[in-house]
């Protein structure tokens, strides 16, 4: 999360002034995470960026191959010397420099892996094609955040970098104008000033106000007083003040924010309770000597420093934590469905030893693996050939993408019928107005009387879903488990074709019809959670949306499915599809 600023003017100049402290020390700070689409006001600060720098700027292509990013062998100059040559791979060549990564948020879990790892350790460990050597790599990363909203960088490689900034809301003419020129020359709004009150322990201050603001990560507070350390520096002050703390908190902690700092003790009791009457001499006494004993309360932070915080979290960091939770597709998922292996058809992800004749072949990547035991190869043939042999052959290694399918399972019966159809039908429209850009498809299961039915199959046509939903009926009982098994059945069918399900549920968990199709609450209610654990066991990804007027009806169930709960006593269609893109994100 990146601080939204209501002045475009005041984010552009932290802009800059996150700039000027990462060119100062570049692998240190690891790097920065710029949200921000193509455009203008992204190219001025980057133009800026590079000014400062000193180091190379190495641009990391999208779907880079290991190759070129952590080198391996030069094939040509392997195959005249007769002996393995290494060429050096884009991390290595930045080394005392930055790489710039656009599309940050569509990296491979593998890249992502790599680029920490160089991060981490500052080296490059080069281990392939019978090559094995460390290559320094000591740089900073720029994550270039291109995303929509449910889009993120990976939270593996974004929390080793220590500033998140946003220009999303700034101008080309704030960016430009002379206030924010005069900004850039200078390195930021905050490089002259007095000197702040001296902090006791910079360290504690810092955990204490990462620890009241939810963040979890322990590299939050080691990047933040690095950078107060280096605001310092810049000063002249041997150790940072607070005037220095508040800086680097607001630049690092505020964007990892996850909740609101909880008040005082004693101040929200104050508020709402009489006062309580005071103790006798004797009893004060025997408290003070129980204080005396006891050992001291858990540090508060400087509330200078944590209200200086609270002023840049983000506007819509309470909307945020609501719609947070655990994703219900995987993180290799992305916008199109989770990736899976295909031996003829899809994307090239490396190569592996195989026969040619079962898959398709590498020509390359054979030619590097034959190419260091040539020299040993051509002593009995001719020198000019290049002899190839079966353990060399390399397959390609092809990875498609697979289609999301979300299946809404809806809860028809009883007088809230037409309200819980309402929503779903308009829910189902707005996420049929994305399907086409996310290539995902809709599927609806309506559950009412003694069963279930699929009344819509997997589809991304909005003129046959609106067709459907306009002449579905509703009204009778609630037989749970066969909504649920239904769904179940579609859901495994949809893995089966090599897609990616999500059910979604909205009910209100009350079942009050079993398989069989006879009335009572108990037994439906059994075979309900009985089906729910069925959904845990075929690790199907599920969101319980409770739409009872009273909330927590649903919330066994959705214990028992092991499913993320979520609930809407109030839901509308735009609630509902808001709440399914955050869980599927």
């Amino acid at each position: 999360m990146a601080p939204e600023q209501d002045d475009p003017a005041g984010a552009w100049d932290d802009a800059l002034r996150a700039a000027a402290l990462f060119a100062a020390d570049p692998h240190g700070l690891g790097g920065i995470v710029l949200r921000a689409g193509a455009g203008p006001v992204r190219d001025v600060w980057l133009d800026h960026l590079r000014s400062r720098l000193a180091g190379p700027v190495r641009r990391m292509p999208p779907g880079i191959a290991d190759d070129r990013l952590i080198g391996g062998l030069d094939l040509p100059a392997t195959l005249r010397a007769g002996r393995p040559v290494i060429q050096r791979g884009l991390l290595a060549e930045a080394d005392g420099g930055v790489v710039l990564v656009p599309m940050a948020e569509r990296l491979e879990r593998g890249t992502v892996a790599r680029l920490a790892g160089a991060l981490d350790t500052g080296t490059l460990a080069l281990e392939r094609d019978g090559l094995a050597a460390r290559l320094p790599a000591r740089f900073g990363l720029v994550l270039l955040d291109e995303g929509q909203e449910d889009e993120s960088v990976a939270e593996a490689l974004a929390d080793r970098l220590a500033l998140r900034i946003d220009l999303t809301s700034v101008s080309l003419r704030a960016a430009t104008s002379p206030r924010g020129d005069e900004a850039g020359r200078q390195g930021g709004p905050a490089t002259e000033r007095p000197s702040g009150q001296p902090v006791d322990d910079p360290v504690a201050t810092l955990c204490a106000v990462a620890d009241a603001f939810g963040v979890a990560s322990l590299r939050a507070p080691l990047l933040a007083l690095r950078i107060a350390r280096l605001i310092a520096r810049e000063a002249g002050r041997a150790e940072p003040d607070e005037a220095d703390l508040i800086e680097a908190a607001r630049l690092v902690l505020a964007p990892r924010a996850t909740r609101l700092p909880a008040p005082p003790p004693g101040e929200a009791e104050a508020a709402d309770q009489p006062p309580e009457p005071q103790p006798s001499q004797e009893a004060q006494r025997a408290l003070d000597d129980a204080a005396e004993r006891d050992e001291a309360p858990a540090q508060r932070p400087d509330e200078t420093v944590l209200d200086a915080v609270r002023a840049a979290l983000p506007k819509d960091l309470l909307a945020r934590l609501l719609a947070a939770g655990p994703p219900l597709r995987s993180g290799a998922a992305g916008r199109m469905g989770a990736s899976s292996a295909s031996p003829l058809t899809g994307r090239p992800v490396g190569s592996r030893p195989g026969d040619p004749r079962r898959g398709r072949l590498d020509l390359i990547a054979t030619l590097r693996a034959a190419a260091p035991w040539q020299r040993l190869r051509r002593a009995e043939g001719d020198a000019r050939r290049v002899v190839v042999a079966p353990e060399d052959f390399r397959i390609r290694r092809l990875k498609r993408r697979s289609e999301t399918t979300t299946i809404f399972c809806v809860d028809a019966s009883g007088s809230a019928a037409l309200e819980r159809l309402a929503e779903a039908k308009g829910a189902v429209e707005l996420l049929l107005a994305e399907a086409y850009v996310r290539r995902d498809r809709i599927a609806l299961v309506a559950f009412r009387g003694t069963g279930a039915e699929t009344v819509l199959p997997p589809t991304r046509s909005l003129v046959r879903a609106k067709r459907v939903l306009a002449g579905l009926p509703g009204g009778g009982g609630t037989p749970l488990a066969a909504g649920l098994d239904a769904a179940a059945t579609l859901a495994l069918g949809v893995r089966r074709a090599g897609g990616s399900p999500v059910i979604v549920l909205l009910t209100d968990g009350r079942a009050n019809v079993a398989r069989s199709g006879l009335g009572g609450r108990a037994l439906a209610g059994e075979e309900a959670l009985a089906a729910a654990r069925l959904l845990r066991a075929q690790a199907l990804p599920t969101l319980v949306i409770d739409t009872g007027a009273r909330p927590d009806g649903a919330r066994r169930l959705a214990e028992a499915a092991q499913a993320r709960y979520c609930p809407l006593p109030h839901a509308d269609a735009g609630s509902v599809s808001a709440a399914v893109r955050a869980a599927t994100a």
